[in-house]
């Protein structure tokens, strides 16, 4: 497993603890070898990233570039997952919000957005439902809980 936590927005918290999130949802998917990227931005970013991409003009907390969605992806044994963006500001405003810690919400938002690279989503009520109990199932299993 290869992966990149790219700051670009300068978080000053620790977050160290992504390697086992990040290694528990994998062994939970059953991911051996995959490459990925998650960075760290501001709203600025995140709302150019989601309008570019999305045609949504507004900020977000995280945004996932499935890179195996492609017609030309090619898997070459080592799976090409894609790029997460997570927006700080966003993450820490939901954990106040929510009334858990911003480690727990960060640790979230890599979880779903991994997952989503993974080929999961939430546009449906049952989609939901699967996606969400995998997400608790990881974090809770990582000993990260509401």
């Amino acid at each position: 497993m290869k992966y990149s936590i790219n700051n670009l927005y300068g978080y000053k918290e620790e977050y160290r603890y992504l390697k086992k999130v990040i290694k528990n949802t994998l062994k939970e998917e059953k991911i051996k070898k995959a490459i990925f990227s998650i960075t760290f931005v501001g709203e600025k970013e995140i709302q150019e990233i989601n309008k570019n991409y999305r045609g949504i003009d507004r900020v977000t907390d995280v945004i996932s570039f499935a890179f195996e969605e492609a017609k030309n992806y090619q898997n070459k044994g080592i799976r090409m997952l894609g790029e997460i963006y997570i927006c700080i500001p966003r993450m820490e405003e939901q954990a106040i919000s929510y009334g858990h810690s911003s480690k727990r919400e960060l640790s979230f938002l890599v979880v779903h957005g991994l997952l989503h690279l993974l080929g999961y989503d939430h546009q449906t009520k049952e989609e939901e439902s699967i996606m969400f109990d995998k997400q608790e199932l990881i974090l809770n299993a990582t000993n990260i809980k509401r």
